[in-house]
């Protein structure tokens, strides 16, 4: 006989509350499939399937869960948890800065909608949270690009990846390393581009005016081209 759906989904929360997370799938992943569009049971149950999923270590489809349940019931006062939900199991899945950031770029996303859609959401503030840790991975992400290009002497190519720090992160701390790595590269006896070092030091010390690491680099030329791959 078919199970009436409460209790299926009595089933589903109990395999979940044990760890049987492949089994509560399957009753909440049913439900989804079974229950008609105006059962109040229904976006609860795409919640649980999206938590046993992200319990399951399968964050793509606890993503698409929460979306499912943030989009197609908006006004549910789960709507923002999913939100918020779905950016983290991206952002879980962004396992390091050098990694490809397709996920990070999803996450972003997802909690620029919760403060977007939800300002009052008691996710907002979490979802800030994760923003500003997020442009500090993609700062590294860059940062570590320019200092690939450094160690390979193609400057060019490192100081529009330095540049791309600043302009475009420029709260994150990387965007003062970036900016360091600027003068190194600019005095270096390849390019001796001792204009555009001292305005990138005049900003620094706008900037950072009591950082020892700005005092050291702006106070005189750097001499050794080893210098620029530190």
């Amino acid at each position: 006989n078919y199970p009436s759906a409460a209790s299926l989904f009595g089933a589903g929360m109990q395999n979940y509350e044990k760890g049987k997370y492949a089994n509560a799938i399957l009753a909440f992943e049913r439900l989804t499939f079974d229950l008609p569009t105006r059962d109040t049971l229904l976006p609860r149950a795409h919640w649980w399937l999206g938590q046993a999923r992200r319990a399951n270590d399968e964050r793509l489809l606890a993503a698409q869960s929460f979306n499912r349940l943030a989009e197609q019931f908006p006004n549910d006062s789960l709507a923002d948890d999913a939100m918020y939900m779905a950016g983290m199991s991206y952002r879980e899945m962004w396992r390091r800065p050098t990694l490809d950031p397709q996920y990070g770029i999803l996450a972003q996303s997802q909690f620029r909608l919760v403060q977007g859609v939800f300002p009052d959401s008691p996710f907002a503030d979490s979802a800030q949270k994760q923003l500003s840790e997020l442009e500090e991975w993609f700062a590294a992400k860059d940062f570590e690009t320019a200092m690939h290009y450094v160690r390979r002497r193609a400057y060019d190519s490192a100081l529009l990846y330095l540049r791309a720090v600043v302009t475009d992160y420029p709260n994150t701390d990387k965007a003062r390393q970036a900016m360091l790595e600027m003068v190194r590269v600019f005095r270096l006896p390849a390019l001796n581009y001792r204009e555009d070092a001292e305005e990138v030091c005049a900003a620094l010390r706008a900037g950072f005016p009591n950082d020892p690491q700005v005092r050291q680099a702006c106070a005189a030329p750097v001499d050794s081209a080893a210098t620029a791959g530190r």
